[in-house]
């Protein structure tokens, strides 16, 4: 069960504190205008959960995914309409293909996985509000209702009855204590582990530990839920985006060739079979630089996806040229008002790095999902 708290797992550090000083300072408004005048690009920001902030040593699941509480997600939709330009991603594919410009101040809004409070708590504020989005969903979660894999791994690390864990594949012998924030980070250093490993010998390695520990993920529990095509649908008839962010949630670049393949045109064929005609936008899941590469990139060309997000930290200089490789702001649940706005203001500044080896300490999100 989620319960309203204040998450004390993860510091606001030196980005939020000076976040918060640029805020109060009253400069950020005048320094975004100047800035609009002199550098034109696309900022485009990854959300993955909103929900109310949970109890660290009692929630089950993994906090960073977290992105933020619904009130705080009002706040920054706020903003946006109020100082921005919120557009939709196929705006941009479309003024790609005419050769036009963006308008300044153009902002795109996006949701990674497809989990299902996305459409209990950000659709309605979306809605209300009048901000456009982009959903990207793994279609094969959506289709069955399981647990994400990633998620589910880090709640069978938290609440197993098991003592010891062994996972040949990654090196790791290591004993599970009772204490909840101790087996958080040992849940954080396999992420980040087997995300050098093949996503098929990723599933099989999270398969083995559910049958070791009988902790099968037939269907997911309220905290861990992804949407139902239902739900999807009336978030699109609603004007919203639906997009790609493969089938299992598989990172693609770790991945052989036919399943890479089977991957994005299987995922836009369910989109299209329960959405209709839909704009072909891809999230490559995992989306950090290891996540994809040239051999991915093409395939999701070759399939008529016309613009593709990373989760590389960054903004989009104009005129765009990596429409398959789109940076974006991550928002992480530790994100007041107003190191949201002096990020939005000063992205290069105050956005999270993108680092080359997670090591989920710090101001360092722990691994992309």
């Amino acid at each position: 069960m989620v319960m309203q708290s204040q998450d004390r797992g993860m510091t606001v550090g030196l980005r939020g504190q000076v976040g918060e000083l640029c805020y109060r300072s009253g400069l950020l408004h005048s320094l975004q205008r100047v800035r609009s005048w002199v550098q034109k690009d696309l900022r485009i920001l990854a959300y993955h959960r909103i929900m109310p902030l949970p109890d660290p040593s009692t929630y089950e699941f993994d906090l960073e995914l977290i992105s933020t509480p619904p009130e705080r997600f009002r706040e920054q939709m706020l903003l946006l309409k109020q100082r921005y330009n919120p557009i939709r991603l196929s705006d941009v594919a479309a003024a790609l293909n005419d050769g036009k410009s963006l308008p300044a101040d153009a902002v795109v809004v996006t949701f990674d996985d497809g989990y299902d409070d996305n459409y209990r708590n950000a659709f309605p504020i979306l809605r209300e509000l009048g901000v456009p989005a982009t959903f990207f969903v793994s279609t094969g979660h959506i289709d069955s209702g399981r647990p994400y894999a990633y998620d589910w791994l880090v709640h069978m690390i938290l609440v197993s009855d098991a003592r010891q864990m062994v996972l040949p594949e990654l090196g790791v012998d290591v004993a599970l204590s009772s204490d909840r924030h101790a087996r958080r980070l040992v849940a954080t250093d396999v992420l980040c582990r087997m995300k050098e490993l093949g996503a098929l010998e990723q599933t099989t390695m999270i398969q083995r530990l559910e049958q070791e520990w009988q902790m099968p993920s037939d269907t997911a529990p309220p905290d861990c839920r992804p949407m139902s095509w239902e739900q999807l649908r009336e978030m699109h008839a609603a004007g919203f985006e639906i997009g790609s962010h493969g089938v299992h949630h598989w990172m693609l670049s770790k991945l052989p060739l036919a399943e890479l393949e089977s991957e994005v045109r299987d995922s836009k064929a369910a989109l299209e079979r329960e959405l209709g005609s839909v704009p072909l936008l891809m999230s490559y899941p995992v989306g950090s630089t290891r996540a994809y590469d040239d051999r991915v990139i093409a395939i999701t060309r070759d399939a008529g996806f016309q613009l593709a997000c990373s989760y590389t930290s960054g903004t989009n200089p104009q005129p765009l040229s990596n429409r398959y490789a789109l940076n974006r702001l991550a928002i992480e649940r530790n994100m007041g008002k107003g190191w949201f706005a002096a990020m939005l203001t000063m992205p290069h500044l105050m956005s999270y790095p993108t680092p080359d080896y997670p090591s989920g300490r710090g101001e360092v999100p722990a691994c992309s999902h």
